[in-house]
Formats: structure tokens, sequence, C-alpha cells
């Protein structure tokens, strides 16, 4: 079998093919070798606030607080101290030459001479008296400072009606049983000023929503009102409308 002889085209191809194929295996080797970080940005919890406290506008509310009184003029000021002069500096004191023939007939001058006095500047005092005082509020008979009583209105009683509701929802669940869906209980309770319970609550079953088949179920239902309202929380309520919340009457059904 006679060799077989490239030709020169031939050998450019073989060359450049083969310079290809090197470059490709290098591509390749460097991909391997190559690490991508991917980075992720931090996951962020959201969580959404259902409960909002009430805040009462005063820490310290009294019924009403003086009104700031503006200060008077005094009609007779007190003249201001007058203004010492700044000692002049002294020059140096010249000798003048006498002519000895002719006798001095100038009057000797005093050793001590008084100094001159600065002209005096009739002052303007202070037109302010000491009569400014500082108030809160309105009234002009009443002598507390601090800021008056937030004002109940219907906005307040709407928040404050729905704080003492979710406090209650958190612990009540109403019997199940025939007809016990229309049984109403109303119970009772008195607070103390930082919201615990003043003695036991006390409850009643309205007469109206007891039939005879829910009958069996009324004691239950007043027991797990009184509970409700001894697991619930009422430390958060406004300590401005106190006089609100201290005796309390709720009415406890399944639409609660």
């Amino acid at each position: 079998m006679g060799e077989y002889a490239l030709r020169n085209d031939e050998k450019i191809g073989l060359a450049a093919a083969v310079l290809l194929h090197g470059a490709l295996v290098g591509f390749l080797a460097l991909q391997t070798m190559r690490s991508e970080v991917s980075v992720f940005p931090e996951r962020i919890n959201v969580s959404l606030a259902t409960d909002v406290g009430l805040e009462a506008a005063s820490p310290d509310p009294v019924s009403e607080s003086r009104a700031s009184i503006a200060p008077t003029l005094d009609a007779n000021p007190a003249p201001a101290p007058e203004a010492k002069p700044e000692p002049a500096e002294r020059a140096a004191p010249t000798v003048p030459t006498r002519d000895r023939s002719r006798p001095d007939r100038t009057p000797p001058k005093s050793a001590t001479t008084p100094p001159k006095q600065a002209a005096s500047k009739s002052g303007g005092g202070s037109r302010i008296g000491d009569d400014f005082l500082d108030g809160k509020g309105s009234s002009s008979t009443a002598t507390e400072t601090r800021a008056p009583a937030a004002t109940f209105g219907a906005k307040e009683a709407a928040d404050l009606r729905s704080a003492i509701s979710r406090q209650i929802k958190r612990n009540w669940s109403a019997p199940n049983g025939v007809d016990a869906e229309q049984l109403v209980s109303v119970v009772r309770w008195q607070l103390n000023r930082d919201g615990t319970l003043k003695g036991r609550p006390t409850c009643r079953t309205n007469p109206s929503s007891i039939t005879e088949s829910n009958r069996p179920q009324a004691g239950l239902h007043c027991e797990r009102a009184i509970r409700a309202v001894q697991l619930a929380d009422f430390s958060t309520l406004p300590n401005a409308f106190y006089t609100r919340w201290d005796d309390l009457e709720w009415q406890f059904d399944r639409r609660l």
C-alpha cells in the first residue's frame, strides 16, 4: 500500500481543526473550575398586628387645668445699674521748661482731682412681671398645671368597647346543643385601676333565650362566660377613662 500525502489545503484544515478543538477543551476546563456564587436576598418576615392598644392622652390627668396667663408690664420699672467707666490709660506727664528768671504765678493744682462721673443713663428695667403662669388648659379658676383629662366621645367609646371585646373573644366559646345558639347571658364584673378583677364576676341568663331544648346548657353558658372574663387581660385599658370601665356589664351570645 502506498503512502498517502496530504495536500496543502488539507494540512491547513487539519491544523485549524486541531487548534479549534484545543481551544474548546481549554474553555470547558475553565468552566468546570469556575464557581459561580448566587446571592439571594435575605427573607423578611412580616407580621400583621390586629390588636391596637389604647393610650391615654395624659398619664396623670385632672378635671380642669389652669390656662396660661400672659405677663403684665411693670408700671415702675427698676432703673438699670449705672455702667462704671473704664479707666483710661494715662499719658506720660511732660515737664514744661520754665524760665527761671520769671516767677511762677500759676496757682497750684489740687493733689487729688475727682474723676469725671459717667453720664448716667435712665435705665429700663425688666418690664415682665413675675406673674407669668404656665398652664395646659383653659380654666381661669383651677390651679392645676397638669394636662386636663381626655374627652370621652363617640370615638373613644367605640375604641374602648373594641378593646374589651378583643380580650373577651380570645377565651369565649359558646356551648353546643339544640337551640344553644339562642342563649344570651349577661356578665357583670368590676375592675381595679391596674385591670385586675375586683371579686368574682356574676352572670345571669336572659329568660327569654331559654327553651326546653337548651335549658340544660344555660348553666354551662354562664360558666364559660365568667371564665372568659377571668382569663381576659384588661391591663392595657386606658387609665384616663378608668371611670368608664371600672364597672362593666357584657352580653355573651354566639355572635360575640
